[in-house]
């Protein structure tokens, strides 16, 4: 079907759960999966099977409202066929080779409120970015649509100033055959 001329071709569709509970690690999965694949109770079993014999699961909340660490993330991409390549702050970004990397998963701090007052606490927060049809999103479930970030230099330019603030963590989710080459990686 062929559009009327002068037409605006229609956006891509961009799949982007908002947040729940403490859930940003699963909305983050999905986000970056552009699908939803992952719940609550899979991330808890998950947590069951990293932490077996454990009463208080080191990998979640007390309060199992979520809260997942980086090891549920890295176990869920894993149980997907993909991996998860912590990046190294130190390089210099022209050094990520963008088109070899699936999405990326950032851990960022996070103000907290109650309601209007905000609190001097911060709390952390696993962020989304994934590129669709060759645009970059911020596919944060906070926010409440996706971002448009851009192209390469948009997405670079994103994650520089994340990575300035300090206290930020960057995995690229990548395929096995990625991580195992190191092909998401590109010489100066």
């Amino acid at each position: 079907m062929s559009q009327a001329p002068g037409a605006q071709p229609s956006p891509p569709s961009v799949y982007h759960e908002r947040q729940r509970l403490e859930l940003c690690a699963v909305h983050a999965l999905n986000n970056v999966l552009q699908q939803q694949l992952f719940s609550q109770e899979a991330a808890d079993e998950i947590c069951k099977r990293l932490a077996p014999d454990s009463r208080l699961n080191p990998h979640r909340s007390l309060l199992g409202t979520g809260n997942y660490d980086v090891n549920v993330i890295m176990a869920a991409l894993q149980g997907q066929g993909l991996a998860a390549v912590w990046w190294d702050r130190r390089r210099p970004l022209s050094q990520l080779a963008l088109p070899r990397v699936l999405g990326l998963i950032l851990n960022l701090p996070s103000p907290v409120s109650l309601g209007l007052l905000s609190l001097p606490l911060r709390r952390r927060h696993w962020v989304a970015l994934r590129q669709v049809d060759g645009v970059y999103y911020n596919l944060d479930s906070k926010l409440r649509a996706p971002e448009v970030l851009g192209d390469e230099d948009g997405v670079r330019a994103f994650l520089a100033a994340a990575l300035a603030q300090g206290l930020c963590e960057v995995l690229l989710v990548v395929t096995k055959e990625v991580e195992e080459q190191g092909s998401w990686l590109q010489a100066d």
